[in-house]
């Protein structure tokens, strides 16, 4: 990687931190340092929303629960189950991308740019198209994290 991007270069990583290694620029007495770190909760957060999206989605469409989240009747949860699951699929990979991102620590940069974008994307469609509060749940979640991902760099 040559440490170029959209954000910017690579200033996140410790400088002696072997190569290919996801240890994190280290603060002042060895912490990590406050904006990777900010960052790095911002996109776990993200990515827990997304995983309950694929809870409610894939596995409690037609219950009391799910029907109140979406305020569909029975009849409609039933009727739209196969499209919600497959709709909680889809956030599951982007939970999974962002995990993913998490996981190779510095090296995640580009992985977790790519998820945050998707997931923002996402968010502004479905504002759109759907309701006006994924905006609000999805896509500002999204643009903050991402954000303080390009500004962690």
């Amino acid at each position: 990687m040559d440490g170029g991007g959209q954000c910017g270069p690579v200033k996140d990583r410790d400088p002696n931190a072997p190569p290919g290694s996801a240890l994190p620029r280290r603060g002042a007495a060895g912490s990590v340092a406050p904006m990777p770190l900010a960052a790095n909760v911002l996109v776990a957060l993200v990515a827990l929303l997304h995983l309950w999206f694929l809870v409610l989605e894939m596995f409690l469409w037609t219950t009391p629960r799910g029907r109140k989240t979406f305020g569909m009747t029975a009849e409609k949860a039933e009727a739209t189950k196969v499209l919600a699951a497959n709709q909680g699929l889809y956030n599951g990979f982007l939970a999974a991308g962002l995990g993913w991102g998490l996981l190779a620590g510095a090296d995640g940069y580009p992985v977790k740019v790519f998820f945050l974008g998707c997931v923002f994307v996402a968010g502004i469609f479905g504002a759109a198209t759907a309701a006006r509060k994924i905006l609000w749940v999805q896509a500002v979640p999204a643009a903050v994290a991402l954000a303080l991902v390009c500004a962690s760099r």
